[in-house]
């Protein structure tokens, strides 16, 4: 549906440029955007403005990040000696929200996908290869299971076993709460081959 309102139509198409954001969700984002004072809408506005002038990638590991270096690799409680490598920031929040990790992390920018044109030239795999030094005794690689996550997982193993560090991947296996006549098969022979003793 068209609006006959210009400005609200152009709403509209930016919100629904948004990743997961189709037309229908743009449309109500926008129709409630409408129904806000007009101070809550400045200040979503600035807010947007906000993040894209203050944020920007941590010179080390290439998270978001207001300070540079950022709190994780400036934190002097973090392990420097193990440095978990992921696609995008977002997956750092992820695994930092498991409370389970206290090393550093390494932010590709993404994975090798050929027919997309990303080649490691278009990743941040240089800048990983200057971090590994003496003291590094792991690389954990936490990319995501899917074709260009197996192949750049494979291309990075290549790349860092012979610099003498240790190369682990994250495991993977049954979701919690997960019934297994409704695992797909590559991830059930997955959790199969990577059982581990109790």
């Amino acid at each position: 549906m068209l609006y006959t309102s210009e400005a609200l139509e152009i709403l509209i198409d930016k919100l629904s440029q948004l990743p997961s954001i189709g037309r229908k969700t743009a449309q109500r984002l926008a129709l409630f955007i409408m129904k806000l004072p007009k101070e809550e809408v400045k200040s979503l506005a600035e807010a947007l403005i906000a993040v894209k002038e203050k944020v920007k990638n941590c010179s080390i590991c290439s998270n978001f990040t207001d300070e540079d270096p950022c709190l994780i690799c400036s934190s002097p409680k973090r392990d420097p000696n193990t440095i978990c490598v992921v696609e995008e920031p977002n997956d750092v929040i992820a695994i930092e929200k498991t409370n389970e990790y206290n090393g550093l992390y390494h932010v590709l920018g993404g994975s090798l996908s050929p027919l997309d044109g990303i080649g490691p030239e278009d990743l941040k795999i240089r800048e990983l290869l200057q971090r590994i030094n003496e003291s590094t005794k792991e690389i954990i690689l936490a990319l995501n299971p899917n074709v260009e996550g197996e192949a750049t997982t494979i291309y990075l193993s290549k790349l860092i076993k012979p610099l003498g560090v240790k190369v682990t991947r994250i495991a993977r296996g049954i979701p919690v709460g997960g019934d297994l006549e409704f695992i797909d098969e590559a991830t059930l022979s997955r959790a199969i081959e990577g059982r581990v003793q109790i």
